[in-house]
């Protein structure tokens, strides 16, 4: 497999519709200036090109092997890994005050896309060990930070996140994982399924933070603690010392992602498996959440990271597979004349940008949340990521499994013929639509905790903010960027009144909203995409009217964005048809009928 990161459509992105030039200036940021950041992105896209991607297939292929609880890798995996702690990539997006670069998010971002679409399962070890560097350092005391964050964020020892139990599932209201206090500390006893990078052989040491109860706990949710179970304990010099009473029980066989052990923990089969609390008793999923939400985010850019390295190959093929004449032609030529095949290439690529601008755009709001001296701007953009987020992982991944169908499509029955590595994009990328919360969950949580507790503040912040575009793009005498503003006014419209509908609704019919859940994730994004793509076409005109951009670069991304505008943008119109109106014949048939 080979992949290029598209830096040209990166750079674009990051300086004109995320704004980094305005974040570098905030305070803790001012090391993003235009040189290292080339220097960042450049690099990156060498490492992701020249030693994840070759290694993406050899993953695949070999999987990971089990045996008496421990993990191997497929090859080469470890030699990767240890370029890459060596290399600093690791640590890039950790605070400096626990030992990491402090670049900001969004730029993290751009770096994280490309180790996704070069090697999706290697990357997945970077990004849970960082989402448990991030619960620790808000939630641990500090005792506790000494202990595990150096060598965390140094990649040196990894992180987990335990929480899924075989009984429960998604409702972690059920986990049974006790803890017992030993001391100043516990021990832990039960079982963990589906924990990524749970058992490896890639760094010395993992630090699973696991959720469980203690003996007098409240029922439910609000009964689950935070602890932190080392693989291996660690002395107070810091050194390794003996073996926690925790095991890799077995690693799974899974439809995709193979080069990433996925592994079933089994803690306290002896004495109970040595663990520390994290914060305050009984208030663990409050502090998991710091960790899931930093996942939420980073899944939805594996749905545009799948995306584009699954376009990369289809265009690829596209070029160079000659078959049949177009039409109006009398000589054969490759298949990328084909209009259908255009059509197909277009539809990913127009997707793709569009999912890549709404992630980069909410990590943009997460540093500006962070950094602007202005205290009602900070929590302007606050609220911008809370409804975003759930958008940005569910409507990616669910983008994503289309996208690489797709690309198998272009390809034919070589698309569908594993050696291509076409058909792996499609195995890889269904997983992220079900972990860190399904697409179902994260509407839900859009519906629910994201509109109605705020009574749709945040939304209708948005849509004002889109309806700004809109009336500047109409504006302009340019034809295409009328036609665009169009359809994003007709999408506008549909969000507005789908939000509406919801709001209305939300008390006096929970099941009806909850059956518009999943459509309105999707209406939000297509309109979101929608948005970005419309101020995309608008900067692209502006540059090429100034002579300032490269024309081929300018021309194509408006033309993606006439494309987004007459082909995706029209999608909003049915999935608001949906919420407003498809809740009865969702909920018509009675159990026993299904």
């Amino acid at each position: 497999m080979t992949y290029a990161a598209p830096l040209d459509e990166m750079r674009f992105v990051l300086v004109h519709l995320a704004g980094l030039p305005e974040i570098a200036t905030f305070p803790g940021f001012e090391e993003a200036q235009p040189d290292i950041v080339e220097a960042i992105l450049t690099e990156a896209a060498r490492f992701a090109a020249e030693v994840l991607a070759p290694l993406n297939p050899t993953g695949d292929r070999q999987g990971c092997r089990w045996t008496a609880g421990e993990v191997a890798t497929p090859n080469g995996f470890p030699e990767a890994y240890r370029l890459f702690i060596e290399a600093g990539w690791h640590a890039m997006p950790a605070s400096p005050d626990i030992g990491g670069q402090g670049m900001p998010a969004v730029l993290s971002s751009a770096v994280a896309e490309m180790w996704k679409s070069a090697n999706l399962a290697f990357s997945l070890c970077q990004m849970l060990t960082m989402g448990a560097v991030e619960a620790l350092a808000h939630h641990a005391s500090d005792e506790i930070k000494q202990r595990f964050l150096p060598k965390m964020v140094a990649g040196e020892w990894t992180g987990t996140m335990n929480l899924t139990e075989p009984q429960a599932g998604s409702d972690l209201s059920a986990i049974r994982t006790r803890a017992e206090q030993d001391g100043e500390a516990y021990r832990l006893f039960g079982s963990k399924i589906f924990i990524t990078w749970g058992e490896h052989d890639v760094a010395e040491n993992i630090v699973h933070l696991v959720l469980a109860r203690l003996p007098d706990a409240p029922a439910g949710t609000r009964g689950i603690s935070l602890f932190a179970a080392p693989k291996f304990l660690v002395n107070p010099d810091g050194s390794l010392g003996a073996r926690n009473d925790l095991i890799c029980a077995s690693i799974e066989h899974k439809l995709g992602i193979h080069g990433s052990p996925t592994a079933v923990m089994s803690y306290g089969d002896d004495r109970g498996a040595l663990a520390y609390l994290v914060g305050e008793p009984n208030r663990g999923l409050e502090y998991m959440f710091t960790m899931m939400n930093h996942a939420r985010l980073n899944v939805g850019l594996e749905g545009v990271a799948i995306s584009e390295a699954s376009y990369q190959k289809a265009a690829d093929y596209a070029r160079t597979r000659v078959q049949g004449k177009p039409i109006g032609d009398a000589v054969r030529a490759t298949i990328i004349h084909h209009p259908d095949v255009r059509r197909m290439l277009m539809d990913m690529k127009s997707r793709t940008e569009a999912m890549r601008a709404v992630a980069y755009y909410t990590a943009a709001c997460i540093d500006r949340a962070q950094g602007n001296p202005d205290v009602a701007q900070r929590a302007h953009d606050q609220g911008r990521v809370e409804l975003l987020t759930p958008v940005v992982k569910g409507w990616s991944t669910e983008s994503c499994i289309m996208i690489a169908s797709t690309g198998i499509q272009v390809q034919g029955g070589m698309g569908y013929v594993e050696e291509t590595g076409a058909a792996q994009y499609l195995r890889d990328g269904r997983i992220t639509t079900i972990y860190e919360g399904t697409t179902g969950i994260q509407a839900l949580d859009l519906i629910g905790r994201k509109l109605a507790r705020d009574k749709g503040t945040n939304a209708a912040a948005l849509i004002r903010d889109m309806k700004l575009t809109i009336a500047d793009l109409e504006r302009d005498d340019d034809p295409d960027l009328s036609a665009v503003a169009g359809a994003l006014r007709d999408g506008v419209e549909a969000l507005e009144a789908a939000t509406e509908w919801l709001l209305d609704n939300a008390d006096l019919n929970p099941r009806e909203t909850a059956a518009g859940a999943v459509p309105y994730l999707k209406l939000m994004g297509v309109v979101a995409g929608g948005w970005q793509m419309a101020r995309a076409a608008r900067i692209a005109r502006d540059l090429l009217r100034r002579a300032e951009a490269n024309e081929g670069f300018a021309r194509a991304k408006i033309a993606t964005a006439r494309f987004y505008a007459d082909h995706i943008l029209p999608e909003a119109g049915a999935y608001c048809h949906e919420v407003t109106a498809g809740a009865a014949s969702t909920l018509a048939l009675e159990e026993a009928l299904f």
